[in-house]
């Protein structure tokens, strides 16, 4: 590969994003990424999770307004400050979570927020003469007043493109439009994407898959933790030399405290997942994980990691497999069950799914054991102290008391009370899920070692973390998801986060071993 980047002449230009920076609070999610597309390309966005991708492409439609820099559209300075913005310069975009009404036909979708009228009446033929017209200039026989929610996946996605076209768009933004379509839906797919950039369209092609930037691209451009890494254009890109970049040369992040070489001893198999689906994102995952041991769970957004855990959790409909928690077959339809089976599952979210952000420390803890503290319905108010004293020691978490609301609390000490929430309940296995996001690295290193502390008394503990460093540093194994099944297992002497990386986009997977 060569390492200058490439620069479109600006003759050709549709966009061109320079030095683009966002902040948030104790984050930066863009360090002033510059970014050109021609009219008439496919420019292909990679990075790994957190690399700035998504942001930028809401700088780009107006969802989010960025701190500088500066946005021309076909050679004019280009001001952007809502999707309405956007949308009056020709962009679109096309996000992975598909922004449909099921409840709508085909028409009616196509023409959200600008329905047609006449005298004052919703103007139905119209509507249905512009779906017909937009459906024939993608070559796609849809009938216009079917349900969206009646169609496939990959029919949906046509008509969120159409929706596009419809706006007249002339620079469209795609997120992985193929992590739910088969291979067959992909290529007709590709088919229309080459027809949209022979009339003159500049697409923008956000995508995990390496295999299809040679399929459908003709440049590429790698972000890494929020900055411009590399473009190449497709013939000079090498696989192997994409992965590094968006792996990175170094590792210097990783968790210090977690840092080890022994092989921690396991006991039995404590979590036994065999075949488990669940929707269109889990599609038959299997795996052990054993008392005393921390596995990582892995993978790209989209490959189903959360959904998995939410889906042995009870949050999400199972939809077949097996679980068995200590070689004993477990139902679990709902949180209740997998609580009774010894399950404990952190959320990614901690504020929204996790805690109760105006109650105090002690009625969070205790949220998960009501029954269990409570005497004739009544709450046992010494026992419910007790326990809090208990976990705030054991947990060392920094609060001035028990009454404390969590919303007062820093975010490495909101998470910590999550997990007294789950250890109260005696939970022999623990789900995490990014459990160290959002909190400050003293807070991390003090997550890391409570983990190997659980994994020392037993505890099966499966750790879900898009932080490569952190999972290479704390996990006994690693699994790597990609489209809704694990495809890879490395144990610590293998695992490096490039090699985890390329089995995620589907680079390097290795056959997988017998747990």
């Amino acid at each position: 590969m060569h390492g200058s980047r490439a620069t479109a002449p600006v003759s050709t230009l549709a966009l061109r994003m320079t030095d683009i920076r966002k902040t948030y609070p104790g984050v930066v999610a863009l360090d002033g990424v510059s970014l050109d597309v021609r009219a008439g390309e496919v420019h292909v966005l990679l990075g790994a999770n957190g690399a700035g991708k998504s942001t930028l492409m809401k700088v780009l439609s107006g969802a989010v307004t960025c701190d500088s820099g500066a946005i021309e559209v076909h050679g004019a300075p280009a001001h952007i400050a809502s999707p309405r913005d956007a949308r009056a310069l020709g962009i679109a975009i096309v996000h992975q979570e598909l922004a449909l009404v099921p409840a709508l036909s085909v028409a009616e979708n196509l023409h959200l927020g600008r329905i047609p009228h006449r005298l004052g009446v919703v103007d139905s033929a119209r509507m249905r003469r512009n779906a017909h017209d937009v459906l024939a200039r993608l070559g796609v026989t849809l009938p216009v007043d079917a349900l969206v929610g009646s169609l496939s996946i990959a029919q949906q996605q046509l008509v969120e493109i159409a929706r596009a076209l419809l706006l007249d768009a002339r620079i469209l933004v795609l997120d992985e439009p193929t992590s739910a379509l088969t291979e067959r839906e992909t290529q007709a797919l590709f088919g229309v994407l080459a027809d949209l950039r022979a009339r003159g369209v500049a697409i923008i092609y956000i995508s995990h898959r390496l295999e299809e930037i040679a399929a459908i691209g003709d440049r590429v451009t790698v972000l890494r933790d929020g900055r411009h890494v590399a473009t190449h254009t497709v013939a000079s890109a090498d696989r192997s030399d994409l992965v590094r970049l968006m792996a990175g040369s170094d590792v210097a992040d990783v968790p210090t405290a977690a840092a080890r070489s022994e092989v921690r001893p396991r006991g039995p198999a404590r979590l036994r997942v065999d075949d488990l689906r669940s929707g269109h994102a889990v599609r038959g995952v299997s795996f052990t994980v054993h008392a005393g041991e921390v596995v990582g769970l892995t993978g790209l957004l989209g490959a189903g990691r959360t959904e998995t855990a939410r889906a042995l959790f009870g949050c999400e409909p199972q939809s077949g497999g097996t679980v068995l928690v200590d070689d004993v077959p477990v139902r679990i339809r709902t949180p209740r069950d997998a609580i009774r089976a010894g399950i404990g599952f952190v959320t990614e979210d901690r504020k929204a799914q996790g805690l109760v952000l105006d109650r105090s420390v002690r009625d969070n803890i205790a949220l998960a054991t009501t029954r269990a503290l409570s005497l004739w319905g009544v709450m046992r108010s010494h026992a419910e102290r007790a326990l809090a004293q208990e976990s705030i020691e054991r947990l060392r978490i920094r609060t001035p008391s028990d009454t404390q609301r969590v919303r007062l609390l820093s975010g490495g000490n909101q998470q910590k009370v999550v997990l007294a929430k789950w250890l109260a309940t005696g939970a022999r296995v623990l789900l995490l899920d990014e459990p160290t996001r959002g909190v400050d690295v003293h807070a991390k290193q003090e997550i890391y070692r409570l983990i190997a502390d659980l994994a020392a008394q037993g505890t099966a503990v499966l750790v879900i973390s898009s932080e490569l460093p952190e999972v290479v540093a704390i996990a006994d194994r690693t699994l790597v998801m990609r489209d809704g099944r694990i495809v890879s297992e490395f144990d610590r002497a293998q695992a490096t986060p490039e090699r985890l990386l390329a089995c995620a986009v589907g680079h390097d997977t290795p056959a997988l071993r017998s747990a």
